[in-house]
């Protein structure tokens, strides 16, 4: 069941949720330095994690599901807080993505997958809408990690995974895992003394005891060779064959 999109709203405004959307972006950035010229898709609530690229990218813009809800994104426009300048959030569902096929280069899914009752079919739709070579990138909560224990962050919510599970869905699914780290790695604290600690012992943390940090970000890039051995053994017979009486006629243009 997916979380609510006011309550991930919430949780993003506090100044436990403007750390950890501080520190996972640091990740998402060392895995992808540059997004210049490229066409970026939020799905989820992946809002927090995409304004860096806003202003790199071609378009950004944010999908999220239709069980979870949708807030109107990007919130403030220019230096006028308060007011909205356009609309790059849309509400879909997750087994129907209104793009087209091989629009984006890039997607990051965050505060989805773990809730999907539809996990292939996102996934499939996900490898539909990549570009060949595109990259998405998943954010889910680690299952040894603390994280995961605490519902009173998002992350406390839905399936956690392991690396081991999120490569074995990604493969099923025609996705290529590339790369895999880790964040958050001290525990969710609730005063702002110990807040302070977790965003000053981030490397270090995750030095030490990565394995049970509170989130997974895996990169994967889009298979294209899987889907086309089964069109390519198709085109190959286009029309029935009757055996006997092609062994005739081969026969006999043999023996002339």
């Amino acid at each position: 069941m997916y979380q609510d999109v006011v309550d991930l709203r919430a949780f993003y405004q506090s100044p436990l949720g403007k750390v950890a959307a501080r520190l996972i972006r640091n990740q998402i950035r060392n895995l992808w330095p540059t997004v210049h010229g490229m066409e970026v898709l939020g799905l989820g609530y992946a809002t927090p994690y995409l304004d860096p690229f806003r202003d790199e990218a071609r378009h950004t813009v944010a999908i999220m599901p239709a069980q979870q809800g949708v807030i109107r994104w990007p919130r403030f426009h220019g230096n006028h807080e308060g007011t909205y300048g356009g609309n790059l959030c849309a509400l879909a569902h997750e087994r129907h993505l209104p793009l087209q096929d091989a629009s984006m280069d890039r997607i990051v899914m965050v505060h989805v997958l773990e809730h999907s009752d539809h996990k292939r079919h996102l996934l499939r739709e996900v490898w539909r809408t990549l570009a060949p070579g595109g990259r998405v990138l998943l954010v889910v909560p680690n299952r040894m990690g603390f994280w995961s224990r605490n519902d009173n962050t998002p992350f406390g919510h839905g399936t956690p995974y392991s690396t081991s599970q999120i490569r074995q869905m990604l493969a099923e699914n025609m996705l290529t895992p590339t790369s895999a780290v880790t964040a958050l790695a001290l525990p969710p604290f609730r005063s702002r003394t110990m807040i302070s600690l977790l965003a000053a012992m981030e490397k270090t943390g995750l030095k030490c005891w990565h394995n049970i940090a509170g989130v997974l970000i895996v990169e994967a890039e889009k298979q294209i060779y899987a889907a086309d051995g089964g069109n390519q053994a198709k085109q190959r017979v286009r029309k029935p064959v009757f055996a006997g009486n092609q062994m005739r006629q081969n026969r006999k243009r043999h023996e002339e």
